[in-house]
């Protein structure tokens, strides 16, 4: 028996909650992950894993068992990277996931540039705005827009967006510029379809928050089609200021209601706290993080 596959597989088991689905990630047939975990318990004398309807359900035993293989096989990796060099030069593939819009926006045009300067790392790039967890998706590093949760993970802070609202010039000088919240329901306005608030907007005063009901004049489920209608002169539209910040810099479109806009957002790069810090990551934080915080710094300087 071979101890370390048998503990990839249990571990991989645990984690996908199924001998299938381990099978389908380790790429090893069913049977063998079934036969190396039932070789294990067998070696050690003890019932490790217990099947139920709903999955597997680890023993007494496993939960102490499976805490102590996840080190020994992150010790084995570790050895493995030292080994082949990886911890003397960038190389190997990096996961990486970003919101869907910050991500096709800011984040791909760096990381296009970051695989020029180090063509032995290659990216895979998830855009995505659920949340995962980077653990269970195997994922190296994340991009996080918001506050973020309590958790194990490191976090560098890369700079801030906000919620605000904007209109052409030319619809502003027909309608008029709102001078509050409340003035919205006179005009046209253009909502976000499948936010949990696109039709009723949210504003602040002192740090106390208000919501503002709209009748959209236009429903779009597209943001970058959101901020086309309102260069278009459609109606004023609620957006995160990287998704219209190009528009702003142009002069395509003009903010307005800046002092009831919410408190910014701040944005952070997320990742595991490891002993050794592949230097693939390392190389992809030293590179990605600076240039993300120029262009959130310039984004901010457009809407002041």
């Amino acid at each position: 028996m071979d101890r370390f596959e048998a503990l990839r597989s249990l571990v991989i088991a645990v984690d996908e909650g199924s001998f299938s689905r381990a099978a389908k990630r380790s790429g090893v047939p069913l049977p063998t992950v079934s036969r190396r975990i039932a070789d294990l318990e067998e070696h050690l004398g003890a019932q490790l894993l217990i099947r139920t309807s709903r999955g597997l359900v680890l023993t007494e035993s496993g939960e102490q068992f499976v805490s102590t293989a996840r080190r020994l096989l992150d010790d084995l990796d570790d050895a493995e990277r030292a080994a082949s060099g990886e911890y003397r030069a960038p190389r190997g593939e990096l996961v990486v996931t970003a919101p869907l819009g910050f991500g096709r926006l800011h984040v791909a045009p760096i990381v296009h540039d970051f695989l020029a300067a180090y063509p032995d790392v290659n990216v895979r790039l998830i855009l995505s705005d659920q949340p995962m967890i980077l653990a269970e998706a195997h994922i190296d590093l994340g991009i996080r827009v918001g506050h973020l949760p309590d958790s194990d993970l490191v976090a560098r802070r890369l700079g801030e967006v906000r919620w605000l609202v904007c209109g052409s010039p030319g619809y502003l000088q027909r309608r008029g510029v709102p001078q509050h919240p409340d003035e919205l329901q006179r005009h046209a306005c253009i909502a976000l379809d499948g936010l949990p608030n696109s039709r009723s907007w949210m504003f602040e005063v002192g740090r106390k928050h208000f919501e503002v009901v709209i009748a959209p004049r236009l429903t779009i489920n597209a943001a970058d089609a959101v901020v086309d209608a309102a260069r278009a002169g459609v109606g004023l539209c609620r957006v995160v200021s990287y998704q219209a910040a190009s528009a702003l810099g142009a002069g395509e479109l003009t903010p307005v209601l800046q002092p009831f806009w919410p408190s910014a957002m701040p944005v952070h790069m997320v990742f595991g706290a490891q002993r050794h810090q592949p230097l693939k990551l390392r190389a992809f934080l030293d590179y990605v993080a600076p240039r993300l915080t120029t262009r959130l710094a310039a984004i901010s300087d457009i809407i002041r």
